[in-house]
């Protein structure tokens, strides 16, 4: 039987909800973004001379500031704004619709640390993997050197690390909203509902991460983003609750910036796509053994906090839509 949401829309309506919202929410972000770098221009500059104005401000140090309050604004109306309505419109109020519950543990976070720690290890390698694919490419070499200066020059400014003060900030800015906005919108919003109506979990999860890793804009980074995507999605799936993917990519990203910040008071060179270190192949294959061994922990610890979300969730269907489609409550059962 096909897949109905709890106010009984399918998944095609659902799907094109979720792409309404988002691009309602692009749209007003954007508008947001140039009324701010409006603001930031000299006056008396020319509507023709208005857009590099606004990029050469947002690129000064002296609007750090404002920039941040931007960026978390933005991504606000981009991915979680879009999210709320999309389980206001297709199902409730509750935030239990886009995975957000008490259920879980300190083993699950930890494990989950552990788990992405291992899976940075194995990415690293997919940078070299992505520049070899695309050597004999001079046009997406070139696009690949651009975005990834462009991308450098944004976290530079972003982070403006020039004290434990400014650190401290960056950890939200940088680290803590885009963790919990990202991970609301791609496990919480798409994710869950790509599975519920596909009943396929890896390739939900795999097309789901393929879009997570589209919407940081790098070539270079591209696979290596997609695998973290996939560790992200698999750890929701299995523990159907998006605090602990939220908490560990907030890890993730601090630990990120924590590199940053250490080289910054360092003096040295920064490059978002060498963060990690480079493994010899014993390093990789060690890596890989611990992840796996990690996810089966985490697969036994999550089992339990995973049935009582599910049993949560097809009692508050059951509530909700007493008389609507069955078949729901089956697709909430095959979610693990």
């Amino acid at each position: 039987m096909t897949y109905k949401s709890v106010k009984g829309y399918g998944g095609w309506a659902q799907l094109g909800f979720l792409l309404l919202f988002t691009g309602v929410g692009l749209m007003i972000a954007a508008f947001f973004q140039f009324a701010v770098g409006f603001t930031l221009i000299p006056k008396g500059t020319s509507m023709l001379e208005a857009g590099d104005a606004m990029m050469k401000a947002m690129n000064d140090p002296k609007n750090v500031n404002t920039v941040r309050v931007m960026q978390v604004v933005s991504t606000l109306l981009m991915l979680a704004l879009p999210s709320w309505a999309f389980m206001r419109l297709c199902h409730s109020n509750h935030w239990l619709w886009l995975g957000f519950s008490r259920y879980f543990n300190v083993q699950q976070i930890v494990l989950g640390v552990v788990l992405i720690f291992c899976a940075n290890m194995l990415a690293q390698p997919l940078v070299d993997v992505t520049k070899y694919l695309i050597k004999g490419m001079p046009g997406w070499i070139k696009s690949a050197d651009a975005m990834e200066k462009l991308y450098n020059d944004q976290i530079m400014l972003m982070s403006n690390l020039t004290g434990w003060g400014e650190y401290i900030i960056a950890i939200f800015i940088i680290a803590f909203f885009p963790a919990l906005f990202e991970e609301m919108f791609f496990r919480g919003a798409v994710q869950s509902t790509l599975h519920r109506w596909w009943k396929n979990h890896w390739v939900t999860i795999i097309v789901t991460s393929i879009l997570f890793s589209l919407i940081h804009l790098s070539i270079y980074l591209f696979l290596s983003r997609l695998l973290l995507g996939v560790a992200l999605g698999w750890i929701f799936y299995k523990s159907r609750n998006v605090w602990i993917g939220v908490f560990i990519h907030f890890f993730n990203n601090s630990f990120a910036l924590t590199q940053v910040f250490y080289l910054k008071k360092t003096g040295g060179k920064i490059d978002t796509s060498k963060l990690e270190s480079d493994l010899p192949w014993w390093g990789i294959i060690i890596s890989g053994i611990v992840l796996i061994t990690v996810a089966v922990l985490f697969d036994r610890y999550s089992k339990a906090n995973a049935n009582t979300i599910r049993i949560k969730e097809e009692s508050l269907y059951a509530q909700l839509n007493p008389f609507g489609n069955i078949a729901a409550s089956s697709n909430q059962n095959s979610y693990n």
